[in-house]
């Protein structure tokens, strides 16, 4: 599965696919890695042998410092965007859980393709940061996305200053799941795999979507498109017939994905 890629290396064992950016000692996001990575999330999405997605970079110094900054000039900014902007795209589309695994500073575009995330675990030497305004550019995702995770106030100041913070206070703040320390990384992502893997990946699949249907829309909208998801969708599902049965039965549930 991992053929026909310069920049990335995708793994899929045991349910899990793993997509690594491997550009280090940067992992800059140059036009040809965010095309293979956008290949490489229609990937896995179309794989029914994956059902968690992991998401990684090359090294330990840089996560990613995000897109090459000669290609926000203006003669090659137009089709970097799309490229970067067909990543994140892909990402709210892959329709199964998504766990960023941060090691090294994340910065620009690199700090996006994390938090975009479903779940984000990082070292907690990590940093996050969107300095684009350093350089005469506008963070595009962060700027739609990132006040839904840490509120406007925070996001202003991140966009505003280009200063990056430490991951235990992206932690606090929202924007990452957890910071560990480097030696326990492994561990706390396994940890993270594992309790996914207790669960119907239908399921993980239908809240997952009723999660991102719904996130836009005044409360009313979004509690009646989260129901209709539930009602229409998952109950029509074997497993969700199953996790009831297997409740009342007092027993554990066998998952079949369908």
């Amino acid at each position: 599965m991992g053929s026909g890629y310069a920049n990335l290396k995708v793994e899929v064992s045991d349910g899990v696919g793993e997509i690594l950016v491997d550009r280090p000692p940067l992992n800059i996001l140059d036009q040809q890695t965010l095309t293979e990575l956008h290949k490489a999330l229609l990937q896995v999405k179309a794989d029914s042998g994956v059902n968690i997605v992991l998401l990684r970079t090359a090294g330990d110094r840089f996560f990613s410092v995000g897109v090459d900054v000669e290609q926000h000039l203006p003669e090659h900014a137009p089709k970097t965007l799309d490229a970067f902007n067909k990543v994140f795209e892909a990402l709210i589309d892959v329709d199964k859980p998504v766990i960023a695994v941060v090691q090294g500073s994340a910065l620009g575009g690199g700090c996006e393709l994390a938090f975009a995330c479903d779940l984000v675990i990082a070292v907690d030497s990590a940093k996050f940061g969107q300095p684009e305004i350093q350089v005469g550019a506008v963070p595009t995702v962060a700027a739609a996305a990132m006040h839904h995770l840490i509120g406007q106030k925070r996001t202003f100041e991140l966009l505003y200053t280009g200063d990056s913070i430490s991951a235990e206070k992206a932690e606090r703040i929202g924007l990452i799941n957890h910071a560990v320390p480097a030696d326990q990384l492994e561990k706390a992502v396994n940890e993270f795999v594992t309790k996914l893997k207790e669960h119907s990946p239908i399921m993980l699949r239908y809240v997952r979507r009723a999660v991102y249907e719904s996130m836009h829309l005044d409360f009313k909208q979004a509690v009646e498109k989260s129901t209709e998801i539930y009602l229409d969708s998952l109950k029509n599902t074997e497993d969700a017939s199953e996790g009831l049965k297997a409740f009342l039965e007092k027993r554990k549930p066998k998952w079949t994905g369908k």
